[in-house]
């Protein structure tokens, strides 16, 4: 690492932080990804049920990640790490990396301690860190007062009942330490990509967590969905996401507003539409109360008909902010 690297740290979980740190791993970075520990499906979810495990599957992904590629003892470890037992099995819908984790948070009495030792033998040079080592369930109450306990009933709930009048916890969790240093020392902070109630607010519910991001002065980076969701974002402009995350951060205005502009095709919308998703729309007038910087780029990898953030694209955008230039943002040919 060069006399400029930065520390950039990632908070959210699942697909969205692996996405953004595959594309930052390419800049002189010293990254931290700071995962939601509320998770309680599939194979994360039994093992969090069964034997009293966090939440696994983000911190395997984030790991994965963050893991060399050029490295073909790593790789070969990586895909072992990614297996997940197939139908006929009793460990069906199981990865080995959360089977693994889960046998390293044992050994190392904790989940820190097996993320450092897998760290070790996966060669990182980055960190991953739980956003709290507590335990707690992620709870949403509905604008009509119904109340809905656990992560994966809010994610799975899909068109029933509602729109989500706000998120908390089932009891008092502290942030982890080694969360609150890397954010204390980043030199930006990037939130999202990823479900806004179930990705990444879940990390804001932390008060330290949130009161560090209220109270840095470098630059906080908010990533907007590419598409809303059914039953959690479903009708929401990019304003409407953005001011949530300002409400969960405590009132801090963000410094950039990251919204997507892609002419999808008739087949990729018809997809979506069938899941009750749209793209999210950029209501431009109404998102400037949240954020200094709002910038509209085309930051979608299309992928068949599923749709993702472009990790490439999204790592020089959070490169330019932490070089405190809307100019440099504008100006940094992302074509």
């Amino acid at each position: 690492m060069g006399d400029n690297c930065k520390n950039i740290v990632v908070v959210g979980g699942g697909n969205g932080s692996s996405t953004a740190l595959r594309g930052l791993k390419s800049f002189d970075t010293n990254l931290t990804a700071i995962v939601t520990m509320f998770d309680t499906g599939g194979s994360t979810g039994i093992l969090r049920e069964e034997f009293g495990y966090p939440s696994l599957g983000d911190i395997r992904q984030c790991l994965v990640a963050l893991s060399p590629k050029d490295n073909k003892q790593v790789a070969v470890l990586n895909n072992a790490l990614d297996f997940r037992f197939d139908i006929g099995s009793s460990l069906k819908g199981h990865s080995v990396g959360n089977l693994v984790i889960a046998a390293l948070t044992t050994v190392y009495n904790g989940i820190q301690g097996a993320i450092d030792e897998l760290s070790r033998m996966m060669q990182l040079t980055d960190q991953v860190a739980p956003v709290t080592l507590d335990s707690a369930h992620l709870c949403a109450r509905l604008v009509n007062g119904e109340i809905i306990r656990t992560e994966s009933a809010i994610d799975l709930r899909g068109a029933n009942g509602p729109g989500i009048d706000e998120v908390f916890f089932d009891a008092d969790v502290s942030a982890n330490p080694r969360a609150l240093e890397a954010i204390r020392n980043a030199d930006a902070i990037l939130l999202g990509p990823g479900d806004l109630y179930t990705s990444v607010i879940p990390n804001l519910l932390v008060d330290d967590i949130s009161d560090a991001i209220r109270g840095t002065d470098s630059p906080v980076i908010y990533a907007c969905n590419l598409m809303t969701k059914l039953g959690e974002t479903a009708g929401y402009g990019a304003s409407m996401f953005a001011s949530e995350i300002v409400r969960y951060i405590g009132g801090r205005k963000l410094d950039y507003l990251l919204v997507n502009h892609t002419d999808f095709t008739e087949d990729v919308l018809d997809v979506y539409a069938a899941e009750g998703a749209a793209p999210v729309e950029l209501d431009n007038a109404a998102a400037e109360k949240y954020a200094h910087h709002v910038m509209v780029e085309d930051l979608a990898y299309i992928d068949g008909l599923a749709v993702k953030h472009n990790s490439t694209k999204l790592a020089r955008i959070v490169m330019a902010a932490v070089e405190n230039s809307a100019t440099n943002l504008q100006g940094i040919g992302l074509d």
